[in-house]
């Protein structure tokens, strides 16, 4: 496998993952206050592993967390239009939690690793 395709393979999956579930009009767990916490947290924990696997692909963490950002940014827009869905700045500032937190500790364990 070429070296662009094992580093970018990861990031399109992944991608299609997070646009795959955003297609699914109810995510809801039917666990009342809960179900929001734990939506917020896969919200974050996804982009975390977008953000890690854009810095692998990229080797350089602004370029990796604007692209995430930007992908956060489309998500909420397609969830505008499923029904059931709706698109929220809440969101997108949720996910750019995650991608920060993805890059910085991928980009601090390859720097750590080179050191």
């Amino acid at each position: 496998m070429t070296r662009v395709l094992s580093a970018w393979l990861p990031v399109v999956a992944w991608a299609a993952l997070i646009f795959t579930l955003s297609s699914i009009p109810d995510l809801g767990t039917g666990l009342g206050g809960w179900d929001l916490v734990l939506r917020k947290i896969a919200h974050a924990a996804e982009y975390a592993v977008l953000g890690a696997l854009l810095v692998r692909a990229l080797g350089r963490e602004l370029p990796a967390a604007a692209i995430g950002i930007a992908y956060a940014v489309t998500d909420e827009v397609h969830q505008a239009f499923v029904p059931g869905r709706q698109g929220a700045v809440l969101d997108v500032l949720v996910d750019t939690a995650g991608v920060v937190v993805g890059v910085y500790v991928l980009g601090r364990a390859t720097r750590r690793a080179v050191a």
